[in-house]
């Protein structure tokens, strides 16, 4: 009887811990030489209203390309305890809710729904065209690309992101992945485009999440980690508890005043 409680104990801990593992392991419908779909090529991200831009113009005759460039802004970086002496800034163009911006010399240019690609493009097309530069370089990039993470992750927060993509795993990762309470099945991530909010629903333990819309993220991308039901419980009960406290403590002053109106 005591050998069959052994084999009894050992068999639940074994169904246990396969459970635990369907649970949290990620992409768990991979084998060990799973083949996956073909590598798409990384989508561009499209300007957007309140997206800010760096955009450089540069020429082999430098004089040439100021009239086309915002000031750079010495200032003066401030440490823990110490100054840390100038550092400088680029100023940026803020794509105002028309998806336009003011471009030196150039005037108004509608920039939303292009890519960084696109625009650069744009730009060195007029330059050239109108006569101004032979031979300009132009170079865009993302001011204020970010993520926000929420929910059951280690470091919730908002994230700058230098460059231009960032995959759905790397974010996570930057927020020091899920806790042990995520809900792996129940990653939502909020995207707002064109003047719309769409919200996805992901799961991390299938190998297609490689396909989702929200694999690579867009700038401002709001990502929800779900907590799972254990968690949400702990939230109850600790409700439960302080509520029941509240009462507790009314009552016992109740009683006081009872007391001394008594006596």
């Amino acid at each position: 009887m005591h050998r069959f409680t052994k084999y009894l104990l050992l068999i639940t801990v074994v169904l246990s811990s396969c459970n635990s593992q369907k649970k949290i392991a990620y992409m768990q419908d991979i084998g060990e030489t799973s083949k996956l779909t073909k590598i798409p090529e990384v989508p561009e991200i499209s300007i957007q209203p309140q997206d800010m831009l760096s955009i450089v113009v540069s020429s082999k005759e430098p004089e040439l390309a100021l009239p086309f460039n915002l000031p750079v802004i010495s200032y003066q970086g401030v440490g823990e305890s110490y100054v840390s002496g100038l550092q400088q800034r680029l100023l940026a163009y803020t794509v105002n809710r028309e998806g336009d911006i003011d471009f030196p010399v150039l005037g108004i240019l509608h920039v939303k729904g292009l890519t960084r690609n696109q625009l650069e493009k744009l730009v060195k097309e007029r330059i050239i065209s109108e006569g101004y530069i032979k031979d300009p370089t132009v170079t865009i990039q993302y001011m204020n690309f970010r993520v926000t993470v929420n929910g059951e992750v280690a470091r919730p927060g908002t994230y700058e992101i230098k460059g231009d993509h960032i995959t759905l795993f790397e974010a996570l990762s930057m927020a020091g992945d899920l806790t042990i309470y995520g809900r792996r099945d129940n990653v939502k991530v909020v995207r707002e485009k064109n003047g719309e909010r769409t919200a996805y629903q992901t799961d991390l333990r299938a190998a297609n999440i490689f396909e989702s819309p929200v694999y690579y993220l867009q700038q401002n991308d709001i990502i929800y980690v779900t907590p799972n039901r254990y968690r949400s419980n702990q939230t109850n009960n600790a409700g439960q508890v302080q509520q029941i406290s509240l009462w507790v403590s009314i009552a016992s002053f109740l009683a006081s005043v009872a007391v001394l109106v008594f006596r």
